[in-house]
C-alpha cells in the first residue's frame, strides 16, 4: 500500500524508488505500474455500496467516515427488494412490516397491506446496525477505513490528483482529530446533504428538508401492537408538506416529522405527532433525539471531473414518501461499477463525459420516473388538510394498494389496468370533493426573520 503526495510516489512495495510521476498517468492511458486509487467519503448506504463494488473490482479503495457508529435520524424502512439485491441477512432487519395505518387531519385511518403476500414485507432497521454491516463487508472485501472528518477537497487541474484533506481521529482519544490528507485519482462523495465533495465541485444547491425523530422505548405490551405495523399521519399539524411517522425497531419505536417550508417549526410539528399518537406511545421512555438534512431533488451537477456524487449528497431522496436508503446503496453501487469497467478495473482513468454516458445516464433512465410520479403525488396530496383527506381515502382502494405497494417493493413503477386507472381518476375527484368538504383549513404558516433569532 501507499500513499502519493505531490507527483512521486512514495512507501508501500518499492519504497525509496520512485515509480512514477504525475506525468505518466493520463486519462484513458493505460498505467501497468500502479491502478488507480478512488477514495469514498461517506460510510452510509451509498458510501459502503460504493467502496464494495470498487474492491470487488480489483480497485484501491478508502472509505473514509467520521462516525463509524453513526446512528443518522432515519425511519429505517427498506423495500423487500434491498434485501435480495444487497444480500442483508436476516438479523439486519429489526422488524418485518406488513400493515400500515395511513390516519388523517381529522383521524380517519385507512389500514393499508392487504395486498401483500404472505412472503411480503417493509423491512425495518436501525441505521447503526445497517450502515455498520455494509461498511465492514466493503472493508471485508479489500476497502481502506479512514475514521476521519473530510475538511476540505482541493481539485486538480487536468489529470492531477485530488488532495482531500481530513481530520483523523484514529489514533486520537481526544476530541480533536489529527490533521491528515491522501491524495487519490478519484472521488465518490457520499457525504450526504451537506457534502463537502459537491462544495468542492460546486455541485449547486438544493432544497432540503429537515427530518426529526425521536426513539421512543415503549412497555412490552405497548409494542406488541406495532410488532408488523407502522403508522403515518398527515395533517397540517404534523407537517404543512410532509408526513409524520411512528415506526418499529428492535426494541422501540421511531417517532418523527419533516419539513421544508417551515423548518423553524420542526419542533412543533414533532410536539404534534406526539399528541396525535398519545395514546399508544403511553408510558414510553425517551432514548435519543435526531434531526437531519434530507434533500428534496438532485443536485444540478452530479459529476464533474473525476468525482461523482450518489446518496444524499446527490440529492436522490424521492419526495411525497422522502424515502432514500434503497436509493443511496443503488446509487453508490451504481457509481462505482460504471467506475470499474470504465477504468478497466483501476488500469486507466475515466473521463468526466464517460463517467455522465454512463453511470448518470442509467441513473435517470432507470428512476425519472419514479422521482416525477412522487414529485406530482406530493404536489397534489400533501397541498391541504382537503387534499391529505381525499390521500388517505385513496388508500383503502384495494387497487391503489396494490399498485403503490408494487412499486415500493419492487423499485419500479408499477403500470396498472387502464379501465381501473381511469376508475381512480374519478375517484380521485370525488375523493378531493369530499376531503375539501371535510378538512378544517390549513393554518397559514407565520414567517420568521431568522436573521432575528
Amino acid at each position: 500500500m501507499a500513499f502519493v503526495f505531490g507527483s512521486s510516489f512514495v512507501g508501500g512495495r518499492g519504497a525509496g524508488v520512485q515509480t512514477r510521476t504525475s506525468s505518466c498517468r493520463r486519462v484513458g492511458v493505460t498505467s501497468l505500474e500502479m491502478k488507480i486509487s478512488v477514495a469514498v467519503v461517506g460510510g452510509g448506504p451509498a458510501g459502503a455500496c460504493a467502496a464494495e463494488a470498487l474492491a470487488k473490482g480489483g480497485i484501491e479503495t478508502y472509505i473514509i467516515e467520521r462516525k463509524m457508529d453513526n446512528a443518522k435520524p432515519c425511519g429505517g424502512a427498506i423495500p423487500l427488494c434491498m434485501v435480495e439485491e444487497f444480500d442483508l441477512p436476516p438479523e439486519i432487519i429489526d422488524r418485518r412490516v406488513r400493515k400500515m395505518k395511513m390516519i388523517s387531519p381529522s383521524n380517519r385511518t385507512a389500514d393499508i397491506g392487504r395486498t401483500l403476500k404472505p412472503d411480503e414485507y417493509i423491512g425495518m432497521t436501525r441505521r447503526e446496525v445497517l450502515d455498520g454491516f455494509l461498511r465492514d463487508r466493503a472493508i471485508d472485501l479489500g476497502a481502506k477505513p479512514i475514521n476521519g472528518l473530510v475538511t476540505e477537497v482541493l481539485v486538480p487541474e487536468g489529470v492531477g490528483k485530488y488532495k482531500i484533506m481530513y481530520s483523523d481521529y484514529s489514533t486520537k482519544k481526544s476530541g480533536k482529530g489529527e490533521q491528515s490528507s491522501i491524495d487519490v485519482d478519484m472521488i465518490i462523495g457520499a457525504d450526504g446533504a451537506n457534502s463537502r465533495v459537491a462544495k468542492a465541485i460546486n455541485a449547486g444547491e438544493y432544497a432540503y428538508a429537515i427530518a426529526f425523530q425521536e426513539r421512543i422505548k415503549l412497555p412490552e405490551d405497548k409494542m406488541e401492537y406495532y410488532e408488523e405495523l407502522a403508522e403515518m399521519y398527515v395533517g397540517d399539524d404534523i407537517s404543512p408538506d410532509f408526513y409524520g411517522w411512528v415506526f418499529p425497531k428492535y426494541d422501540h419505536v421511531g417517532v418523527g416529522t419533516g419539513t421544508v417550508i417551515n423548518k423553524n417549526a420542526i419542533k412543533q410539528y414533532q410536539t404534534a405527532i406526539r399528541d396525535r399518537a398519545a395514546e399508544r406511545l403511553a408510558g414510553g421512555k425517551l432514548l435519543k433525539v435526531e434531526a437531519h438534512p434530507i434533500p428534496e431533488h438532485p443536485r444540478p451537477r452530479r459529476v464533474s471531473g473525476r468525482v461523482a456524487l450518489v446518496g444524499d449528497a446527490a440529492g436522490y431522496v424521492t419526495k411525497c414518501s422522502g424515502e432514500g436508503i434503497y436509493f443511496a446503496a443503488k446509487s453508490g453501487r451504481m457509481a462505482a461499477e460504471a467506475i470499474v469497467k470504465l477504468s478497466k478495473n483501476g488500469e486507466v482513468l475515466p473521463t468526466e463525459q464517460q463517467i455522465k454516458d454512463t453511470y448518470i445516464r442509467d441513473w435517470d433512465n432507470k428512476y425519472w420516473a419514479t422521482y416525477k410520479v412522487l414529485d406530482i403525488l406530493q404536489a397534489v396530496f400533501y397541498r391541504n388538510n382537503g387534499a391529505r383527506e381525499a390521500f388517505v381515502e385513496l388508500c383503502e382502494d384495494e387497487y391503489v394498494q396494490k399498485v403503490t405497494f408494487d412499486s415500493y417493493l419492487y423499485k419500479k413503477v408499477t403500470r396498472g389496468s387502464p379501465v381501473d386507472d381511469i376508475k381512480l381518476l374519478f375517484k380521485t375527484f370525488g375523493s378531493l370533493i369530499r376531503g375539501n368538504a371535510l378538512a378544517t383549513p390549513d393554518t397559514p404558516i407565520a414567517v420568521i426573520d431568522t436573521k432575528k433569532l
